[in-house]
C-alpha cells in the first residue's frame, strides 16, 4: 500500500473542487484531487451530440443575481445565451389533457453556455497542473492524526487503495454524502453528523431527459417549448436548444418518485408519448435522446434521497461549521454555501470561502 504525501487534498472533482484547486493553483499551493467518478464535474454532465452537449445537470445561470458565475464565463472566454421563452406554453391536468397556456418567462432571466455547463469544469480543469486530479479515487475514510490528516482511498469495510496524508482537506462533496460514504475517525459529533445527513443533496433524486431534433417544430406553431405537467412522467420541460442552430432540444425533470422510474426504457417511452401530447407527432421522433437519473448514482445520492425535493432548500454549513479538527478540514460543495447553496454561484462561493481559510 502506498503512502504519499500534499499540502492540500481536495475530494470531489466538481464545480466547486475544480473551483478550489484553480484558486489554490494562483495562490501557487501544491494539491491534490481525489474524484470517486472517471471523469471530472460531478453533477455537471453533458454528453455529446454532433457538436451539441445537452445539459443533464445544472442548466441555468442568472447574470443579474449571479455574479460570480457571470465573471468565470467571462474570465474563461465562455459564450452564454438567453433561455429561449418566445411563445406560448403548455400545460397538461391530471388526466392527462394538455392545453396552451401563457408563458411564464423566468425572473430573472435565466441564461445556458454554449457547449453545456462542463465548459466551466473543463476550462478550470485546463489549467490545473498535470496530474493534480486523480479520477476513480473514491474516498472511503478520513483520519485526524497529530500533525496530518490522513486520506484512504477505497471502499469501506475493505483494506484501503492507499493513504495521504495531507496538511489540509477541502471536502468538496455534498454532506450527505460525505456522512453517508466516508468513515470519519475519530466519529464526528452526533450533531454534526446528523445535521450532514439532514443536508438533502440538490437534484440527487431528480432524474433529467434530454432530446434532440433536426427542427424546433413547436416554435414554427407559436410555442416557447415550456411546459408544467400534474400528469408526468415530465412536471416540467424547456427548450433546450443551443441558439439558433441545430439541433434543437426539448429537456425536463422527471416528476415521478425514483422508486418508480427503475426501468429506464419504458421510462423514455413514456416521456416521447408526453411530448407527442405536448407538442405534436414529431416531438415523439428525436434524433437522439438522454436520460440521466441521478438518484441512482451512488457517488451523488444515498438511500435518504429516494424521494426528490422539489421545493429548494435553504443551504448553509452544516451545524453552523465550515471546519472541523482545527480547521484541516474545510467545508466545500454548493450544498454547504448560504449564498446560492445548491446553485452554480454558491458551489463557486463555497469553494472561495474553503481556501481563504486555509491559506
Amino acid at each position: 500500500m502506498t503512502v504519499e504525501t500534499v499540502d492540500t487534498l481536495i475530494i470531489g472533482a466538481g464545480l466547486s473542487g475544480i473551483y478550489a484547486a484553480s484558486l489554490l493553483a494562483k495562490a501557487n499551493r501544491s494539491f491534490v484531487i481525489f474524484e470517486a467518478r472517471d471523469r471530472v464535474g460531478g453533477r455537471i454532465l453533458c454528453p455529446k451530440y454532433q457538436g451539441y452537449s445537452p445539459d443533464l445537470g445544472p442548466s441555468w445561470y442568472w447574470p443579474a443575481i449571479n455574479p460570480k458565475i457571470d465573471q468565470l464565463v467571462r474570465n474563461l472566454g465562455l459564450t452564454g445565451y438567453p433561455q429561449y421563452e418566445t411563445g406560448y406554453g403548455r400545460f397538461q391536468a391530471v388526466d392527462g389533457h394538455a392545453r396552451t397556456i401563457p408563458g411564464y418567462p423566468m425572473e430573472p432571466e435565466g441564461w445556458r453556455i454554449s457547449g453545456g455547463m462542463i465548459t466551466l469544469v473543463n476550462g478550470l480543469y485546463q489549467h490545473l497542473p498535470e496530474g493534480v486530479v486523480r479520477l476513480s479515487h473514491p474516498v472511503c475514510g478520513i483520519e485526524k492524526m497529530t500533525d496530518h490528516v490522513a486520506v484512504l482511498v477505497g471502499k469501506i469495510g475493505d483494506p484501503p487503495q492507499s493513504v495521504f496524508r495531507a496538511n489540509q482537506v477541502i471536502l468538496a462533496i455534498p454532506p450527505r454524502l460525505a456522512g453517508a460514504t466516508i468513515l470519519f475517525t475519530p466519529d464526528l459529533s452526533h450533531e454534526l453528523t446528523q445535521a450532514m445527513l439532514r443536508t438533502s443533496t440538490w437534484m440527487a433524486g431528480q432524474a433529467k431527459f434530454f432530446a434532440l431534433y433536426d427542427q424546433a417544430d413547436w416554435r414554427k406553431i407559436g410555442l416557447s417549448g415550456q411546459a408544467f405537467s400534474q400528469h408526468g412522467p415530465l412536471g416540467e420541460v424547456h427548450d433546450g436548444s443551443n441558439g439558433p442552430g441545430k439541433p434543437f432540444g426539448l429537456t425536463g425533470f422527471v416528476g415521478i418518485p425514483a422508486a418508480q422510474r427503475r426501468d429506464r426504457q419504458q421510462m423514455v417511452q413514456a416521456i416521447l408519448l408526453q411530448l407527442q401530447i405536448l407538442y405534436g407527432e414529431n416531438a415523439q421522433h428525436p434524433v437522439a435522446v438522454f436520460y440521466r437519473d441521478w438518484a441512482m448514482e451512488p457517488f451523488t445520492a444515498t438511500e435518504y434521497d429516494q424521494r426528490a425535493v422539489h421545493a429548494h432548500p435553504v443551504y448553509e454549513p452544516p451545524s453552523g461549521r465550515t471546519d472541523i479538527w482545527d480547521g484541516r478540514v474545510c467545508f466545500a460543495g454548493t450544498e454547504t454555501s448560504d449564498h446560492f447553496g445548491g446553485y452554480l454561484e454558491g458551489a463557486l462561493a463555497s469553494a472561495q470561502r474553503a481556501v481563504k481559510g486555509i491559506l
